[in-house]
């Protein structure tokens, strides 16, 4: 194992589409709940220990061998927005594209093939960790982290956040990041026995009525 390739994975540069969505922070500022930095620590907070935590145990389950079809469906029950769901497997596409060209594998291959128009991109995650060598803890330890990192970028940009305030309410989230990285990795490893229905099922319905609302938008700086 190489654990220098999760900083190859992580890093924003790497090209999986991530910069090209908000992670609901453009509907969270239009709607007055992000105004600066204190706002955006409470936003990521919160999402880091709902769609994060789903997205970490996702991705580490699919490290640890559970099936993506069955972890796709898993995805899908978990994600009620419509809106949610096209923008996870259209960042799982694009995702897919960058592993495959990286790190090259049969399971990744085999992956495309069932779900042309993307699988959702935590599954595809955890499969491009296993690609690249990486362990379960390694995948939720990434999907945790964009769950918040991608809303940061995101409010940057949208209200011209200064970046040092933007990543001081990143920094000061690392505990709980860490502690949600462990919670992923738990039921992960529950699953691999019991099947995805022990992975979380942790809602945020701020976030899914957000998506909905701005998929209509007729102007938008971000695909969701």
């Amino acid at each position: 194992m190489s654990r220098a390739a999760l900083l190859v994975l992580a890093d924003g540069r790497f090209p999986a589409g991530g910069h090209a969505h908000s992670g609901g922070a453009e509907a969270a500022v239009k709607a007055g709940r992000i105004t600066g930095a204190e706002s955006l620590e409470s936003f990521c907070r919160g999402r880091l220990h709902t769609a994060g935590l789903v997205s970490a145990a996702l991705a580490a389950a699919a490290v640890l061998g559970v099936s993506p079809s069955e972890l796709d469906a898993a995805a899908d029950a978990r994600t009620p927005s419509p809106a949610l769901r096209v923008a996870a497997r259209k960042l799982g596409r694009q995702l897919m594209r960058a592993a495959r060209a990286t790190w090259p594998s049969a399971e990744l291959d085999a992956l495309a093939r069932e779900f042309p128009k993307g699988a959702h991109q935590p599954v595809v995650l955890g499969l491009t960790a296993r690609a690249a060598g990486l362990e379960a803890v390694d995948a939720a330890y990434c999907a945790a982290y964009e769950s918040v990192s991608g809303p940061a970028s995101a409010t940057v940009r949208l209200l011209s956040l200064d970046p040092f305030d933007a990543t001081g309410a990143l920094a000061r989230l690392a505990p709980e990041l860490d502690r949600v990285a462990d919670q992923a990795v738990e039921a992960a490893r529950r699953a691999v026995d019991e099947g995805p229905d022990a992975l979380p099922a942790a809602s945020a319905p701020l976030l899914e009525i957000g998506a909905e609302l701005h998929a209509v938008w007729p102007v938008r700086l971000f695909a969701s």
